[in-house]
């Protein structure tokens, strides 16, 4: 009997808020909601951007008045919607103006002169140039005479190309929920995000340490342009070409793997399977299959999974610019006939577009067995029942589409038909498009997803492209797609793509139904979702994702109607903690864990035996029983 991998906690965070609570979900579909939901959710993006702050049941402004949390939307809902989603480039990331370069200068004397300079002696070059002289002045300066040219860099400044980002909700810093020194932005959001997903649980962590083996837990997470600012990579690869030092922490911080262990070591304590599964940008749905298989097989019964990107860096706005991946501000001048550039629609997924849009984001899941789930009383958000992974075989280009996407969505579509039924696939599903933005997406997925639809006999398949709200923020790029849908399954709302007027006129729409507004079909009507992700180099994933009202559907068969009653009043004090977790972050008290130097294991304390190994603060053992899985081959 297969094990069904249960998504029991979510959180995260992305341009559009908190994911945990369907927060970041509902600000997408803001003017979908009801009038209490609404307020809410623009009540505690209000906290997360400073404009107000709680205080005794009221929210102070920052002139320090104070209102009622209906005032807060009437006064300050504008603000609130500006802070949030795709924009411009705010200056805490740099100055799109004016970055920051140094441009390459030959300085050569007159003819039949030398040029002279004043300098100080330990800024001289080592060894000297053959044609300087250097006569000491005294004070520690000296007179540099040269005959020959030579070359300097000068500081200069240009403008950024490219302007828009999804960005982190404004005045929102994870580095300040926790203390956060030397770390790189991308683990800064590891932590902050990862503790959002365990707080989600409503269920004390240790409690699910004590229910399973050390070894039954397991975190897959990563990131995959690694930590690549002046706290990571990036500050080690440029500090000595600016003149400064490589610090002790900027390497081993820069790994990709670095945020799988950042929540083992801070987070979670986990002595577990560990470890990071990089697919350009499917990588996330790269590792939720290896949770899925994991638990599918038994060798796992907890593990979190999930990415954090921090992308939003000169650098690498210009390495993927300078391929022509994003949307830059000449291209969509000319894309609108405009001499402005509206950055809020930089994205705009099977619209009239000219790029992608670069984003940030950190978002994780904790999936557990569905045995283990009721036992603990934890609540189901979904099922994650298959992912499926193809290359696409020779390419020309690199960065070109292929074959492998067909075969991953087809692959996810037959795997929902033969668990829930043709009716289910046909009249109760919908796809979550990986939706770049690009040209070529809108051509290339729109035929897969047509070809799809054909072969199933899917008519007015709902697409939604949840990009043209956050952009695309690389390795969690599928996450974002997961936390939306998770708010789908909630409220019956599919978010339209309303950065574009329409559908391009070369998207293959036939079978499709790519709305422009939010599509309504009602709480609990959708069943099925799919998950479907393209990377550069062939990296293509398509995931099955099971709405919770149908997977409790299946476990009150599995387990009888009385387990499964028994379960839903366990369930019930779960769902009330977990909401006084939802109600405390939503005032700003976000209860970010961050275990540095707490609770370490004294290693001279392991005890092992041939049956099993003890480990300090863990109530069970792990077994080393093991069986021998190749028995028809050995005596």
């Amino acid at each position: 009997m297969s094990r069904l991998p249960l998504i029991v906690g979510f959180g995260g965070y992305s341009a559009a808020g908190r994911s945990s609570f369907h927060h970041a979900y509902r600000r997408m579909v803001i003017d979908s909601l009801a009038p209490e939901v609404r307020r809410e959710t623009l009540v505690g993006l209000a906290v997360m951007t400073k404009l107000v702050r709680a205080v005794d049941g009221h929210y102070a402004d920052r002139q320090g008045n104070l209102l009622s949390a209906g005032e807060v939307e009437a006064q300050l809902r504008q603000q609130i919607l500006d802070a949030t989603l795709v924009r411009r480039i705010e200056s805490r990331y740099y100055d799109v103006e004016r970055l920051h370069w140094h441009r390459r200068m030959e300085l050569a004397p007159e003819r039949g002169q030398r040029l002279s300079f004043m300098a100080a002696a330990k800024q001289l070059p080592q060894p000297l140039p053959a044609s300087w002289r250097v006569e000491d002045c005294g004070g520690g300066q000296v007179r540099v005479e040269v005959e020959d040219h030579f070359q300097v860099k000068i500081d200069s400044y240009r403008e950024a190309p490219v302007k828009a980002a999804g960005q982190l909700p404004s005045g929102f810093e994870p580095g300040e929920l926790y203390n956060s020194r030397f770390h790189p932005r991308a683990l800064q959001m590891t932590i902050v995000a990862a503790s959002d997903a365990i707080r989600s649980l409503g269920l004390p962590w240790q409690s699910v340490v004590d229910a399973v083996r050390p070894d039954e837990i397991g975190v897959y997470a990563g990131n995959i342009m690694s930590q690549l600012d002046e706290a990571g990579f990036g500050g080690m690869l440029q500090s000595r070409l600016k003149g400064g030092r490589v610090t002790s922490k900027q390497c081993p911080l820069g790994f990709n793997s670095m945020p799988a262990d950042f929540v083992n070591a801070y987070v979670l304590g986990s002595v577990g399977v560990t470890g990071s599964t990089t697919g350009a940008c499917a990588s996330f749905l790269y590792n939720l299959r290896l949770a899925v298989d994991d638990i599918h097989s038994g060798r796992r019964r907890v593990v979190v999974v999930g990415n954090s990107e921090a992308p939003i860096t000169p650098e690498i706005m210009d390495g993927y610019g300078s391929m022509g991946a994003l949307a830059s501000d000449d291209n969509l001048r000319r894309l609108d006939n405009s001499d402005s550039v509206d950055y809020r629609r930089a994205s705009r997924p099977f619209g009239d577009n000219c790029g992608f849009t670069m984003a940030e984001s950190a978002q994780y899941v904790v999936l557990m067995d569905d045995q283990l789930a009721l036992r603990l009383g934890a609540d189901i958000h979904a099922a994650a029942t298959d992912v499926f992974v193809n290359a696409d075989g020779y390419k020309k280009s690199i960065s070109a589409p292929g074959p492998g996407n067909y075969i991953t969505l087809a692959k996810a579509v037959a795997a929902a038909r033969a668990i829930l039924g043709d009716e289910a696939v046909r009249k109760r599903s919908f796809v979550q498009a990986h939706g770049s933005s690009t040209p070529q997406n809108r051509v290339t997925e729109s035929h897969i997803l047509h070809q799809v639809a054909a072969a199933f006999g899917i008519s007015e398949w709902p697409v939604a492209a949840v990009k043209a709200y956050l952009g695309h923020s690389l390795a969690p790029a599928s996450a974002d797609q997961l936390m939306a849908t998770l708010g789908v399954f909630k409220y019956g709302v599919i978010p339209g793509i309303k950065t574009i007027d329409k559908v391009a006129d070369d998207v293959h729409a036939q079978r499709l139904n790519i709305a422009i507004e939010d599509i309504d079909v009602g709480p609990g009507r959708l069943e099925l979702a799919f998950l479907n992700s393209k990377g550069f180099g062939g990296n293509n994933a398509t995931a099955t994702v099971l709405s919770p009202q149908r997977v409790e559907a299946m476990l009150r068969r599995r387990y009888g109607a009385a387990a499964f009653d028994d379960y839903t009043r366990r369930r019930q004090r779960t769902r009330e903690q977990a909401a006084e977790y939802d109600r405390r972050a939503n005032r700003g008290d976000f209860q970010t864990i961050y275990h540095f130097g707490r609770d370490m294991i004294d290693e001279k304390a392991v005890q092992i035996s041939a049956e099993r190994i003890d480990i300090p603060g863990f109530s069970q053992a792990v077994n080393l029983r093991l069986p021998n899985p190749y028995g028809d081959m050995t005596e």
